[in-house]
């Protein structure tokens, strides 16, 4: 099954980067030779990064309260991943719901929770797609003059989201009076249904960031959330020592790499399209002079690993805690 996934995707990668002459025969040897050892590595790298995650949830819910337990938020972590790869976009919304559920508090905290680690997590992201690009060789760019406008676009798009984040926990955490009453005046386009409970997740989420806003809380998140980049880069790095075609590349071939993942799963890339694994493999062959053939192995395989592996066990948590998949599912109409 995964590996008809794993063809399937790769098609895909080939079709949307116009590779016309792709060989799945060379496609198919990218996979000889690979270093299991690495394999393991990496995946147990990844796993820790999910772990970091919990954590980093728990001091964003110190200001609600403490002494939330770790352990649950880290098993809705594995729980709400395995949902989101097999519900899509709405299973966004398990990972808080179980832990509102389980520690017995507002879901509207548990969402303000998600959106503040979405804003550190693109933080990251954005810190290290800039130095990707600052990183990529000028042989690269000669050969295809299109990545000129495209690096151009992404560099922009890059500044213009850092300037929105900081600018975010700026004015929520200092001026969170003034905030609010724009956020509330806001609301009237709202319909009348939603808006009280729309009114209360603004409401914790800005008592949320007054309170994390202490030089404490913010050092412990920005802490947390450095190892879990630290983790995520060196997964990355252990996926490309794993194959032979890019196990040469060092520390700065894998933060392109990762760069280039991490902003295509956010943004359209002109004349390429979205998608991480497009992304990625665009970096490998386009720009690190990989072949398209093992350059999209290599993508295939950083995304299964990064998000398929965590599948089974969220699964196996998930039935060990009694969840209905068919309930999970239609969270996105009861809350």
């Amino acid at each position: 099954m995964a590996l008809t996934v794993l063809a399937a995707l790769a098609a895909v990668v080939a079709w949307r980067l116009r590779a016309g002459n792709f060989r799945w025969s060379a496609f198919a040897a990218s996979f000889r030779g690979v270093d299991w050892w690495w394999f393991a590595l990496c995946v147990l790298l990844n796993f820790g990064g999910y772990f970091v995650r919990a954590p980093r949830w728990e001091v964003m819910l110190r200001p609600v309260r403490a002494g939330v337990s770790v352990w649950n938020i880290f098993k809705a972590t594995l729980i709400g991943f395995a949902a989101l790869m097999l519900l899509g976009r709405p299973g966004e919304l398990v990972r808080p719901y179980l832990i509102a559920t389980k520690e017995r508090m507002p879901f509207s905290s548990q969402m303000a929770a998600w959106f503040l680690e979405r804003i550190f997590d693109l933080l990251m992201v954005l810190a290290i797609f800039s130095f990707a690009l600052t990183q990529i060789p000028p042989e690269a760019v000669a050969r295809h003059p299109i990545l000129d406008r495209i690096l151009s676009t992404a560099g922009w798009l890059a500044g213009a989201l850092a300037i929105i984040c900081f600018t975010l926990l700026f004015v929520l955490g200092r001026y969170p009076r003034q905030a609010r009453r724009r956020l509330t005046a806001a609301l009237g386009v709202v319909p009348a249904a939603l808006k009280p409970r729309v009114e209360r997740l603004v409401s914790t989420f800005i008592e949320g960031m007054q309170s994390v806003s202490s030089r404490g809380h913010l050092l412990m998140l920005a802490g947390y959330t450095l190892l879990e980049w630290v983790l995520i880069v060196s997964t990355t790095w252990s996926v490309l020592k794993a194959f032979p075609a890019t196990a040469h590349f060092g520390l700065t071939g894998a933060c392109i790499f990762l760069g280039f993942v991490a902003f295509g799963s956010m943004v359209q890339i002109p004349g390429i399209g979205g998608g991480p694994q497009v992304a990625g493999a665009m970096a490998l062959s386009q720009i690190l002079g990989v072949p398209v053939e093992p350059a999209a192995a290599v993508s295939l395989v950083f995304w299964f690993v990064s998000f398929v592996v965590v599948l089974p066990v969220g699964v196996g948590l998930a039935l060990h805690e009694g969840l209905s998949w068919g309930k999970l599912s239609h969270l996105k109409d009861e809350i």
